[in-house]
């Protein structure tokens, strides 16, 4: 562990849970935190366990993930710089709801939870804006639910290529930030589902080539996106795999 530089301090300004904040109420909360750094497939947190702090991602990749009855792993969000997670958690004093793994190199603050208590008891606008944070994230859960009942597997792939780009038109050239196994989990895919989606979205100028994405027209990959999922079953070309050999 190690002290948060001013870059970190910069970044952690600008979360929505922080946003508002008065100078003298961020300091406060932030005073006992530290930067930690973990290597891939370390956990930052496990399900189940005592909450014990909340984290706001500096650098790097994290993904959650409940792990179900089944022993399967179901992605519940990817993070990244300025992201933080495990609020509710730190903030009811509970235990994890879901695991926390580093998934690149990553760099992470963590608040101590017992801390963020005593700050919210000096300072109720800090209960307040973590009370507004956790709202925003509701909010995206459930546009997630949204997007797995009504968008088809290939309007999914589009969105989150098309979520990759700085540009609303034209022509744009992205990588894709973490493996094809874990976006596949993250959008509730299979393998076999995105390679599909990837060689049916060539049919509107998408090429992927191992993980470097090259969109011809971003627009139309965001049209595509907000389609009516029967809609776009008509017009996307099927893609039949034979096996060889």
């Amino acid at each position: 562990m190690a002290k948060l530089s001013p870059t970190d301090l910069q970044v952690i300004g600008g979360i929505a849970v922080f946003r508002g904040l008065k100078a003298g109420a961020l300091e406060r909360l932030l005073a006992p935190a530290t930067a930690v750094m973990l290597r891939p497939r370390e956990w930052i947190t496990r399900q189940d366990d005592p909450a014990t702090a909340f984290f706001i991602v500096l650098d790097g990749w994290v993904k959650l993930y409940r792990t179900t009855l089944a022993g399967d792993d179901a992605v519940i969000g990817m993070m990244t710089k300025g992201c933080s997670f495990a609020e509710v958690d730190a903030f009811t004093g509970a235990r994890y709801l879901a695991t926390a793994e580093a998934v690149s190199e990553v760099r992470v603050a963590r608040i101590p939870a017992d801390h963020i208590v005593q700050s919210i008891r000096h300072s109720p606008d800090i209960g307040l804006a973590m009370i507004a944070s956790i709202s925003q994230r509701m909010h995206h859960l459930v546009q997630q639910v949204e997007q797995l009942k009504a968008q088809s597997g290939v309007q999914r792939v589009a969105e989150f290529l098309a979520s990759l780009s700085l540009t609303e038109h034209g022509q744009c050239a992205v990588a894709l930030p973490y493996d094809k196994l874990l976006i596949a989990r993250q959008l509730g895919l299979t393998p076999e589902s995105l390679s599909r989606a990837f060689a049916r979205l060539r049919s509107i100028g998408v090429d992927v080539n191992a993980s470097n994405v090259v969109v011809k027209d971003v627009a139309k990959l965001r049209q595509l996106a907000l389609e009516d999922r029967t809609l776009v079953r008509r017009k996307m070309p099927s893609v039949c795999w034979r096996k060889t050999g």
